[in-house]
């Protein structure tokens, strides 16, 4: 039964090199990998609306409410999407396309992932390259006097902060600092008493589409005695867990190292 299943897959990978795939992502953070990946432009015949990576794929609508209809109508070879809570399981079975799931909450399982997708799209050797790059980013890191504290807000209006399980917490650490909120989940809603009970030394915001026109922190009448130092950073680049996020790690501790040098 081995041997029929590696032949298959033997044969799988033989005509996606020749003929290529029909490949819809659902996940904007997987795109840029995905053309890392040296994966034809051609390949990718659908992606959510604000996903600009592919220009000529067909907009499927959202991540958390994609258009089933016109995926099917695509006839892919394969979705690549995101958490269970923006395609649940039940939805891939009644969908039955091929899944790939990218999912990661921290830089390791991101590298991780990569080098799954790469067995998937035939593309090993682009992957490993791809990682070996990333690692290389890391190596940019300057290790700190003391790990900083701090508190990184998802969004102003209610006040949501990450959680020990996002993307953000794990960028965080690599660069030198704790994320002084340590519950379990994603996001956290959060009070400015309990902020300024936790005395950060950073407090960064981010400004996109979960935090569009933000109040800057130390202009909000709640924030007045917030003594952090203050960062503002783009969504885009700390809150999707792809090749941004290795970026974002190098610009965060060179940041925590201007606060040293004063």
């Amino acid at each position: 039964m081995k041997k029929i299943l590696s032949v298959i897959f033997c044969l799988f990978l033989f005509v996606t090199s020749v003929y290529g795939m029909r490949i819809v992502i659902l996940y904007p953070a997987v795109s840029p990998i995905v053309k890392a990946l040296s994966v034809p432009s051609n390949w990718i015949v659908g992606v959510t609306k604000t996903d600009n990576t592919f220009h000529n794929a067909v907009k499927v609508g959202s991540h958390l409410r994609p258009n089933i209809e016109l995926i099917k109508a695509l006839h892919p070879d394969l979705l690549i999407v995101g958490s269970k809570r923006a395609f649940p399981p039940e939805l891939e079975k009644r969908i039955g396309i091929k899944v790939f799931r990218y999912d990661p909450r921290t830089l390791t399982e991101i590298l991780e992932r990569i080098k799954a997708l790469g067995k998937v799209l035939n593309k090993e050797k682009q992957a490993e390259e791809l990682i070996n790059k990333l690692q290389k980013v890391l190596k940019k890191v300057r290790p700190l006097p003391r790990r900083v504290g701090v508190i990184y807000e998802v969004m102003s209006n209610p006040l949501r902060v990450s959680g020990a399980k996002d993307i953000v917490s794990d960028i965080i650490y690599h660069a030198g600092g704790r994320n002084l909120i340590t519950i379990p989940k994603k996001h956290v809603a959060i009070s400015p008493e309990e902020v300024l009970a936790l005395n950060p030394d950073f407090y960064i915001y981010q400004v996109g589409p979960m935090n569009r026109n933000p109040v800057p922190p130390k202009k909000r009448p709640y924030f007045k005695d917030l003594k952090a130092v203050v960062i503002k950073v783009k969504e885009k680049d700390f809150a999707r867990p792809g090749i941004n996020a290795f970026y974002a790690v190098v610009k965060l501790n060179r940041t925590f190292w201007k606060y040293f040098k004063k």
